[in-house]
């Protein structure tokens, strides 16, 4: 029993729902998060994505059981080593996708779920084998997460918020791709056929590039977050900073460390940027509710 229940969380890929946290932003960011029915909200979606994205992971690993059967960390899944078959698997998957199209339910995100599906589809299916193309698809699978949580709040959110997301997540997936560079210097193409059409130069040139617009996108969205017409300083200005040294310390892992590879583990495994995160989810419910 033991053993089924871990096979059916690797086969979930359960560490990975942290990505799905980013439906509770927009509601962070509005200071509605305490609110019982958005918080109940909130939850719901969180969970609605973790079994739609559970289904994705799935559907992906059986496409793709046979290239993950060569790699060092994905031939250690469920799938390609045989502890599940592709059938078993698929109905898991099946039954994952229609629970997360029904936890929702009289939310109207339907359509954003259903977004999110047709955009893993055309990654899976190509996108993923496209240079550039590739890391904008993950970037765009957060920014409708973050959408859902948008659709959810009774007040309105900047268009910069959206662009922040967009530009950190782009950040983020450029970073795993860097690091993949590095662990597959030989083997790219057997490995993940994108892989063939970056190099290390022009990677390290798009993460200075999407680094720099993170914080811009960021700054500009923390100056536009004022409560009157008579505050002189926006509150959410002083968090910039806090955003400045988690971006820097990514940086710091990613070519100092030589990590980046696994950036949902990275991000609670480093208790640096572990800490700089609850400081900044605090500061944001502190002075959102000033």
């Amino acid at each position: 029993m033991k053993e089924a229940i871990g096979i059916i969380w690797r086969l979930l890929r359960v560490r990975q729902y942290t990505k799905n946290l980013f439906v509770f932003a927009a509601p962070l960011f509005a200071g509605v998060i305490c609110q019982t029915e958005i918080l109940i909200q909130s939850i719901l979606l969180f969970c609605a994505f973790c079994c739609i994205s559970s289904a994705v992971y799935i559907f992906n690993d059986i496409r793709d059981i046979d290239k993950d059967r060569q790699h060092p960390q994905k031939s250690k899944r469920p799938i390609p080593n045989g502890e599940i078959s592709t059938r078993h698997a698929a109905v898991v998957g099946a039954i994952l996708l229609g629970v997360g199209f029904v936890i929702p339910n009289q939310l109207g995100i339907e359509y954003l779920l259903a977004a999110y599906v047709l955009l893993n589809i055309i990654y899976t299916m190509h996108a993923k084998h496209v240079v550039i193309l590739d890391v904008m698809c993950i970037s765009f699978g957060f920014v409708i997460r973050s959408l859902a949580g948008i659709v959810i709040i009774p007040s309105q959110i900047t268009s910069w918020f959206l662009l922040c997301v967009f530009m950190l997540s782009l950040f983020l997936a450029l970073g795993k791709r860097r690091a993949e560079l590095e662990l597959f210097k030989d083997e790219r193409k057997s490995q993940r056929q994108v892989l063939q059409s970056y190099t290390l130069p022009f990677v390290d040139q798009l993460i200075m590039i999407v680094a720099a617009m993170t914080l811009t996108s960021y700054s500009l969205f923390a100056v536009n977050q004022g409560h009157g017409e008579n505050e002189i300083i926006a509150p959410m200005v002083f968090t910039v900073p806090l955003v400045v040294y988690g971006v820097f310390r990514y940086l710091y892992l990613i070519y100092v460390k030589g990590e980046g590879g696994q950036p949902e583990e990275l991000l609670l495994r480093d208790r640096y940027i572990l800490g700089i995160g609850i400081v900044f989810i605090a500061a944001i419910f502190f002075l959102r509710n000033l």
